[in-house]
C-alpha cells in the first residue's frame, strides 16, 4: 500500500490515507488532537486487556485473534484484488505477512513477560533507528546517545531482569523496522492498501492453525476470548479508523510526535489497569527513548524530512 510519510510511526495497522494539504501548513485542530489520544490510549488499552486472556489463551492465541480482527478491517478497507497480483507484487507481501505476524507475536510475548510499558518501549526502538539510520546532522548522534543510555537503563543487569522478556521486545523493534520497510516496497508496487491488506490476510491464514489447536486443546472461556477480540478491535480497528480521520487533520510532524509518547502512555495504562509499577531507573529509560524520538522528529521536521507510518 501506499504509506504516509511521518517522522514517527505509530503502533497501528498501516494506514493508506494521504495528508490533507491544510493538514501540512496547519496546526492539529481540536478535533484531530481527541482522534490521536483516543488512538493512542484504544491501542494501549487493547493491548493490556488482551494481556488478560494470556493465563487462558497464551500471547499465541490473544495474537491469533488480533491477526484474525486486522485482516477483516483491512480487507474491508482495501479490497486487494488478489489475481491481479504478480509474483513481483506477492514477494514483499508475504514477506510483510510474515513480518507482521512476528512483529505482534514477540511484543505480546514481551508484554506478558516484562510489562506493557517497557514492552512497547523496546519496540519504539524500530522506527527510530530506521529514522537515525538516514540522518547526517549531529543532532541526531546526540539522539541516538540518548536512546542508547536508556536501553542500557532497562536492561541493566539485576536479579529480576527478564531478558527473555527484553529479548523479545528488541524482536518487536527489528520486525517493526522491516516492517517500514518493507511496506515502502509494497506501497511502490500495489495501489492504496491492497498490499497491506493481502499481507493482514495471509498473516491471518498462517495464524489460523494456532487459533485451531488453542481452541481444540483448552477451550476458552467467553470472558477470555471477549478480552482477546476486544484487543484486536481496540488495537487494530480502532486506531486504524482514526488514524484515517486524524492524518487528514494534524500536520505530520505533530502526529509524529504525539506517536511518540505512546511507550509512557503504555507505561501508565499498564499502572493503572494491570498495576504494573516502575521503578524510577525503568521511567527514566522510557524518558530517554521518549525524547530521542521526539528531537528526532522535530530535527526531522525542520529539516523537510520524514519517516514512514507503521502498521
Amino acid at each position: 500500500m501506499r504509506l504516509v510519510r511521518t517522522p514517527a510511526p505509530a503502533p497501528v495497522p498501516p494506514v493508506a490515507a494521504p495528508v490533507a494539504p491544510a493538514a501540512r501548513s496547519a496546526g492539529p485542530s481540536p478535533a484531530g488532537v481527541v482522534a490521536m489520544v483516543g488512538s493512542g490510549l484504544s491501542n494501549q488499552t487493547g493491548a493490556a486487556i488482551g494481556s488478560l486472556a494470556f493465563p487462558v489463551l497464551g500471547p499465541v492465541g490473544v495474537v491469533a485473534v488480533r491477526q484474525y480482527v486486522a485482516a477483516i478491517v483491512l480487507l474491508a478497507v482495501g479490497r486487494p484484488r488478489l489475481r491481479t497480483f504478480t509474483w513481483r507484487q506477492w514477494r514483499p507481501v508475504l514477506a510483510l505477512a510474515v513480518v507482521f505476524g512476528t512483529m505482534n507475536l514477540s511484543l505480546y510475548s514481551a508484554v506478558g513477560r516484562i510489562g506493557l510499558g517497557l514492552a512497547v518501549t523496546l519496540e519504539f526502538l524500530g522506527p527510530l533507528t530506521i529514522a537515525l539510520a538516514a540522518a547526517r546532522r549531529r543532532a541526531d548522534a546526540c539522539c541516538a546517545a540518548i536512546a542508547a543510555a536508556g536501553v542500557v537503563t532497562l536492561m541493566r543487569p539485576r536479579p529480576s531482569t527478564d531478558y527473555v522478556g527484553m529479548g523479545l521486545g528488541l524482536l518487536a523493534a527489528a520486525c517493526w523496522a522491516s516492517y517500514i520497510l518493507l511496506n515502502r516496497t509494497v506501497g511502490r508496487r500495489l495501489p492504496g492498501a491492497q498490499g497491506s491488506a493481502a499481507a493482514a490476510g495471509v498473516s491471518a491464514l498462517l495464524f489460523l492453525p494456532v487459533g485451531v489447536a488453542v481452541v481444540l486443546r483448552h477451550p476458552p472461556a467467553a470472558t477470555a476470548l471477549a478480552c482477546a477480540v476486544a484487543a484486536g478491535v481496540l488495537s487494530s480497528a480502532v486506531p486504524f479508523l482514526a488514524d484515517l480521520f486524524t492524518l487528514r487533520r494534524v500536520p505530520a510532524p505533530a502526529f509524529g510526535l504525539f506517536m511518540s509518547v505512546n511507550p509512557v502512555l503504555a507505561a501508565a495504562v499498564g499502572r493503572v489497569g494491570l498495576g504494573q509499577r516502575l521503578g524510577w531507573a525503568e521511567w527514566a529509560g522510557i524518558g530517554a527513548v521518549v525524547v530521542a524520538n521526539a528531537l528526532s522528529i522535530l530535527g526531522a521536521g525542520r529539516s523537510g524530512s520524514g519517516g514512514v507510518r507503521r502498521r
